[in-house]
């Protein structure tokens, strides 16, 4: 009786032990990247033709209908983009392309079942940056990419996953840096890999801290 009552105690203190490490990982990640992010020199303007974007965010949310449900999400990551055109499209349209990549370090999926822990990329992150409005600078994202984990995401089905999102926010523009935040759409599943594949969907919000640049 003692040592059946004791074994999920010591689980969920060892689940507990990982997630606070995690957490102090990330919230120093996001510090030495947010040191960074800030100390480089260049006068920012918003998104310019051939210009650069460097990012550190994170997010989370929590499941919607359409899969599994009762699970929560968190992801933090780091981008790069390139903002690729001129401006295009009328009206309030208006606005230039970037492509971007993000190294995403942490998830974390906390499922009914366990907490899965794990890391990604999105390769392909197809950005429309709208025409900026003062110090607004909204835009639309369509993204994809591939997360690895510890335990299966949802249970029972695979480590490997896709995740595939859709993305409303804007940037806040300041002087020497910007934040970001925006409404996500993120699903989470194997594409087929496994027979079992109920997908994980979330709506998220994701908060960011960043530069837009262009060399002289």
């Amino acid at each position: 009786m003692v040592s059946g009552s004791c074994g999920p105690r010591l689980q969920n203190k060892r689940e507990s032990g990982n997630l606070d490490y995690m957490v102090r990982m990330n919230g120093f990640l996001l510090f030495v990247c947010l040191i960074a992010v800030t100390g480089l020199g260049w006068a920012q303007s918003g998104p310019e033709t051939d210009g650069n974007e460097v990012q550190v965010w994170a997010g989370g949310g929590h499941s919607v209908p359409g899969g599994t449900s009762q699970t929560e999400a968190f992801d933090a990551g780091v981008r790069y983009g390139r903002i690729l055109t001129g401006p295009h499209w009328p009206g309030i349209l208006r606005g230039r392309f970037e492509y971007a990549a993000d190294i995403v370090p942490v998830y974390l999926i906390f499922q009914p079942a366990n907490t899965a822990y794990g890391w990604g990329f999105n390769a392909l992150v197809l950005k429309w940056n709208f025409e900026r409005r003062g110090r607004f600078s909204p835009y639309f994202e369509l993204s994809g990419g591939t997360v690895f984990s510890n335990h299966a995401i949802p249970t029972y089905t695979n480590t490997v996953n896709f995740t595939p999102s859709a993305a409303l926010g804007t940037h806040i523009l300041g002087e020497k840096y910007n934040w970001s935040v925006d409404v996500r759409y993120l699903h989470i599943s194997s594409a087929g890999l496994g027979n079992y594949n109920p997908g994980l969907n979330t709506v998220q919000v994701r908060l960011g801290v960043g530069r837009f640049w262009k060399k002289r």
